[in-house]
């Protein structure tokens, strides 16, 4: 085994294991966050935040049951059996199954020496999981951050069990972005692979600056006015009647298709990366001033201010990580080979254009064929 492939199932392994723990802490603690809300009489806050919980668990869990099931008709050796597949998607494990049995397959890999046939397949798993995850933060740690914050600023009640969800949260979501964008990169053989090191550091960096706003400002627009749910509620659909003329091919089930579309209504799906963050700059500042505006109590309290600070100094110091990383950190050119499988939804500064189209079993899930 090459030493680039072993360094590269290492580090593989150590991202599974963070993964795995992230995925646990991050359940728990809401877990136990909607059981203090019970104790407390906040009945309304416990069944969102359960909800949340639950939402997301039964997406991931029908998608990774569709995935288990195209693999085990493409390929019987080593697979589950349907009764199995159905019964640890009930109880919902599905994603526990696939961490462990990346690391399985790791750990075989470091021991054996792996071959190319069997790189892929590490990479296919990890890809797999690291699109779940960004179903995940989609439908249930962004919106449990919204939620949170708004029971901090608008009603004032604060805990430590809160801090705590909304901290591992928030590192869910940073983790999820950066391992889906690396998985990604390395599933599709004709791009570059991302450098581990300072450029995935600025990456990070960049993803945490523009979604910390982007948090806050919603739960301002929810603070502002409860309609503002509604015309929330509106883009995503306009999101979703986008994804569906888009015509997107990323399952092979008409259903889940349908519900890949309504999960990624509400990404940037094919819009000008430079058009998109300046009206997501407008859009965040926009927050906070119409709350001055037509809540002009809202000045006195101890949030406003720093709130307003915050919003603005982070949007800048995303878009200048997101300057730098693209200018002189992200991998130009291309890889081993061309092929068309790309599902990145967005059009790479490097001239990528990615399409959400696929033409294979595995192009589906962003995997080579």
């Amino acid at each position: 085994m090459s030493s680039s492939r072993e360094k590269y199932i290492w580090f593989r392994c150590l991202c599974t294991v963070l993964g795995l723990l992230f995925y646990f802490l991050d359940i728990g603690s809401d877990f136990l966050l909607s059981v203090q809300y019970f104790r407390s009489g906040h009945v309304t806050w416990a069944v969102l935040t359960l909800v949340f919980v639950l939402v997301g668990s039964l997406c991931i869990q029908a998608f990774s049951y569709a995935w288990f099931k195209d693999d085990s008709d493409s390929n019987k050796e080593d697979c589950l059996s349907t009764c199995h597949l159905i019964g640890i998607h009930v109880l919902q494990i599905g994603i526990c199954i696939r961490y462990i049995q990346l690391l399985k397959k790791s750990f075989k890999a470091l021991r054996s020496g792996q071959n190319e046939q069997d790189e892929n397949e590490l990479i296919w798993l990890a890809t797999d999981l690291s699109m779940l995850r960004m179903f995940e933060m989609f439908l249930e740690s962004i919106p449990q951050l919204i939620l949170q914050t708004y029971i901090i600023l608008e009603h004032n009640h604060r805990s430590n069990l809160q801090y705590i969800s909304m901290a591992v949260s928030f590192v869910s979501i940073a983790w999820a972005t950066v391992d889906y964008r690396r998985c990604l990169r390395k599933s599709l053989t004709y791009l570059k692979e991302m450098p581990i090191g300072i450029p995935t550091a600025v990456y990070l960096s960049y993803k945490i600056f523009t979604i910390t706003p982007r948090i806050l400002s919603l739960t301002l627009f929810i603070m502002l006015s409860n309609f503002s749910i509604v015309s929330m509620a509106c883009i995503w659909l306009l999101g979703t009647i986008w994804a569906f003329l888009e015509e997107t091919s990323f399952c092979l089930s008409r259903a889940l298709e349908y519900l890949y579309r309504a999960i990624v209504g509400g990404t940037n799906t094919k819009v000008h990366m430079t058009l998109y963050y300046i009206f997501n700059l407008c859009h965040n500042l926009s927050a906070p001033i119409l709350l001055f505006l037509l809540k002009p109590e809202s000045e006195k309290t101890d949030y406003f201010l720093p709130i307003l600070f915050f919003i603005l100094v982070s949007n800048l110091m995303g878009l200048g990580f997101l300057g730098l990383y693209y200018s002189l950190l992200h991998p130009r050119g291309h890889g081993k080979e061309k092929i068309g499988d790309e599902i990145d939804g967005i059009i790479e500064p490097d001239g990528d254009t990615c399409s959400f189209k696929a033409n294979s079993h595995h192009a589906d899930r962003g995997r080579p064929t």
